[in-house]
């Protein structure tokens, strides 16, 4: 079964670091996308960075680039996501998911409606 899981989560204080990971198992990330997003209470979903593991590049948000950074284990096959300089606005249930194509559109994204099932972060101010 193809799938993503995510860990890492927790509660950290404003200013504080956190990595999140993203597992895929039962398929290989390799020529995939693989996307995070996040979603406030209330909020609509947010895309926050795209990496493509094609061209080795990541697209940020506006709202993240200069504090987050993706980072992949190919070995272990997980996608990674360090978030530096956090703010209490970051507080969020964070996702990752994953498709052909890179988009911080998450109508639409993840083939095979591969999304992981989420992990929480919240940031004290």
């Amino acid at each position: 079964e193809m799938q993503l899981v995510e860990s890492g989560g927790g509660i950290v204080q404003a200013g504080g670091s956190l990595r999140l990971s993203c597992a895929a198992s039962g398929f290989s990330f390799d020529g995939y996308a693989i996307a995070w997003f996040r979603q406030a209470p209330g909020k609509d979903r947010e895309g926050i960075s795209c990496f493509n593991t094609n061209s080795d590049t990541t697209h940020y948000a506006d709202s993240v680039k200069g504090r987050f950074t993706t980072s992949s284990d190919n070995a272990k096959n997980i996608v990674y996501l360090q978030m530096n300089s956090l703010k209490p606005e970051d507080t969020a249930v964070y996702y990752c998911a994953a498709d052909l194509f890179c988009s911080l559109n998450p109508d639409g994204f993840g083939i095979h409606n591969l999304w992981g099932q989420g992990t929480q972060v919240t940031v004290a101010s």
